[in-house]
């Protein structure tokens, strides 16, 4: 992952609008405001979108684009200036640009290509062993279609099953690197998974990752094995299932966090397919930062036992480092403005009854989980029942200790009648006054959370990002374009033929895309030096590095097939056209709320929602006669 797409995954453009002074508020999936780049304290004709991360005004600016650019515009700097500092406020280092190689990344694709073959293997296994097929359909039940679509499978007993299955194909090592193998000390190597149920782990776009082991024989330890830590599998940055519910997340604005893979694959199958576990590990920063992007309502459904509840407050403290949050202004006890920071999310626990796991719930009645989901906590209330429970609340250490983890949680509430309803709470369950309980929190300013001294950078940490479709489609434009620039100039005339105008860096809603397009447009049009030369001469090492990857992941094409420059042309029509939707959607919001405000802006609105009708009405024109072609 490029240093930009992981700045990008660190930093959200709600957080940051926010904090430039743009005070927005939720307009179904997006957030409105007013420009900060216009005198215009009329309508709010400011949107931003948190899934893509990107902006646009539908003002006078007309203007747009994701964090490096808001950044450039408000501090009237170039990229590499902000991408320096929004590089700092990320933690991310950026170190001088070393090229990846071919080879680099075909030895991930390599690792990923041999974990599907021990798929295929490890279900073969299953479908061979009664017993285990068995416990899966009446103990777990499980159903035969659901156990094919999660791909489970079964290692059988030995130490050479795998080694011997794939000696012809792959060497030790390499199924040693994917975590398929482990070392003896004395040299060579035996199968990791042994006599375990096998369960596919995907990253988040579906690619394989690794493999999770649960036991069949009780006695055997540890109940649940993982695969090592690989190139490609680190746990602390995965979710299980996120790749089959992020779909699910977005319809249904709340994700569901289960302690175990049997419980994902269980509620899935009932139906309940916005749930995603961890894999038995505390939940994480980067963890979380996967699902921010898809909602911001979180509930855990973790066990109830002990083991649960501590996981629950350590899931809780990863998501107030990981959730975004927005400045309030407020007056000390001094009568001095300070700055505040609210928690931008809905965190909530449900709890099992009976001392029932997830999947033993929806075994006894399937409807009964939607009811737990729906009557979960706000992480508030729980929080403060699970920490006095059988304390003595007499004794004035265990309130001072309650107090201190429960008022922050408080502070981080949005609501100001929230936050003086549970203060009250509060203060009634520890039998004190509320002043003595606001006496005890900070006075000083509230900042968002600044990466630790330590924290790992990106030579040591890359979390995955989950790319919307828009950027996808945009990467694999530039990656064909980058290789074959000279289609630059048959795409042109064959959007003009459409009657469309030609490619321009606007079509491209992502900083870098967009600069490095104008590089490349720029080389195609000098006959002063040589393609690459020039190209690398007008950007950053940073785009150079993107340049590179770009044409990694491209596909030998041949420039004179005119059937690849048609596809070409559909993915531009169809960036244009998801664009020109999405604007006009939300001029409809804009001219809603300007009516109500007098309708000061209406004329405008229409003129432009009349001007994306007609750059629809073309669009779809010439998608019609490009599948003639």
């Amino acid at each position: 992952m490029s240093t930009i797409d992981e700045i990008k995954s660190r930093i959200d453009i709600v957080d940051l609008v926010s904090e430039a002074g743009v005070k927005l508020r939720k307009a179904g999936r997006n957030y409105t405001g007013f420009c900060p780049f216009h005198d215009n304290k009329h309508t709010p004709a400011f949107v931003v979108w948190p899934e893509s991360g990107t902006w646009r005004c539908f003002g006078a600016c007309n203007e747009g684009g994701d964090i490096f650019k808001f950044v450039m515009k408000r501090d009237g700097l170039d990229f590499k200036e902000a991408l320096q500092k929004l590089a700092d406020r990320a933690g991310v280092e950026l170190k001088e640009y070393v090229r990846e190689t071919p080879q680099q990344r075909e030895a991930y694709d390599h690792l990923r290509g041999l974990l599907e073959d021990a798929l295929i293997y490890y279900r073969s296994r299953l479908f061979e062993n009664a017993d285990v097929l068995g416990y899966l359909r009446q103990k777990r039940n499980l159903t035969d279609a659901t156990i094919e679509s999660f791909g489970l499978g079964y290692a059988p007993p030995g130490y050479d099953n795998l080694l011997n299955h794939f000696k012809d194909k792959y060497m030790p090592q390499d199924l040693a690197d994917a975590g398929m193998l482990s070392e003896r000390d004395s040299g060579g190597f035996f199968d990791r998974f042994r006599h375990r149920i096998m369960i596919p782990i995907r990253d988040e776009q579906g690619r394989m990752a690794g493999f999770g082991a649960r036991i069949v024989n009780a006695d055997d330890n540890p109940k649940f094995l993982n695969s090592p830590e690989t190139a490609i599998f680190t746990k602390g940055r995965l979710l299980y299932g996120l790749d089959r519910a992020r779909k699910p997340i977005r319809a249904a604005d709340q994700a569901v966090i289960v302690e175990g893979y049997l419980d994902v694959i269980a509620l899935h199958q009932a139906g309940y397919e916005n749930v995603v576990s961890p894999m038995g590990t505390a939940l994480t920063e980067d963890q979380l930062r996967l699902l921010k992007r898809l909602t911001r309502r979180i509930v855990l459904a973790l066990d109830p036992d002990a083991a649960g509840q501590k996981a629950v407050l350590r899931g809780l403290d990863a998501a107030r480092s990981a959730m975004d949050r927005e400045a309030e202004l407020a007056f000390d006890a001094h009568g001095l403005l300070r700055s505040e920071s609210r928690l931008q999310a809905d965190l909530r626990v449900a709890t099992m009854p009976d001392e029932l796991d997830p999947d033993e719930i929806v075994a006894r009645d399937k409807n009964e989980w939607q009811k737990i989901i729906a009557d979960a906590k706000p992480i508030v209330a729980h929080v403060m029942e699970t920490l006095s429970a059988g304390q003595d609340l007499n004794d004035p250490k265990i309130k001072n200790e309650i107090a201190a983890q429960v008022l922050p949680l408080i502070d981080d509430l949005g609501s100001p009648m929230e936050r003086d309803t549970y203060r009250q709470a509060l203060a009634r369950m520890l039998r004190v006054d509320e002043r003595s309980l606001m006496a005890t929190q900070s006075k000083g300013q509230v900042v968002r959370r600044k990466p630790r001294k330590n924290e790992p950078t990106r030579a040591e940490s890359a979390p995955v990002i989950a790319l919307s479709p828009g950027r996808i489609i945009e990467a694999h434009c530039l990656s064909v374009l980058t290789q074959t620039p000279t289609l630059l100039y048959r795409l042109d005339r064959e959007l003009e033929a459409f009657g469309l105008s030609p490619l321009a860096a606007e079509d491209f809603e992502y900083t870098d895309h967009r600069l490095l397009f104008e590089a490349l447009k720029r080389a195609t049009g000098q006959d002063e030096k040589e393609y690459d030369q020039f190209v690398l001469s007008q950007i950053t090492d940073d785009l150079g590095a993107l340049m590179d990857e770009l044409r990694a992941s491209a596909k030998k094409i041949n420039s004179s097939d005119d059937k690849f420059l048609d596809d070409l042309a559909a993915r531009f029509l169809d960036l244009r056209r998801v664009r020109a939707m999405d604007s006009v959607t939300q001029l409809k919001f804009l001219q809603a709320d300007d009516q109500e405000q007098g309708g000061e802006n209406v004329k405008i609105y229409i003129e432009q929602t009349m001007r994306l009708t007609r750059l629809l009405r073309g669009l779809d024109q010439a998608r019609l006669k490009l599948s003639k072609h």
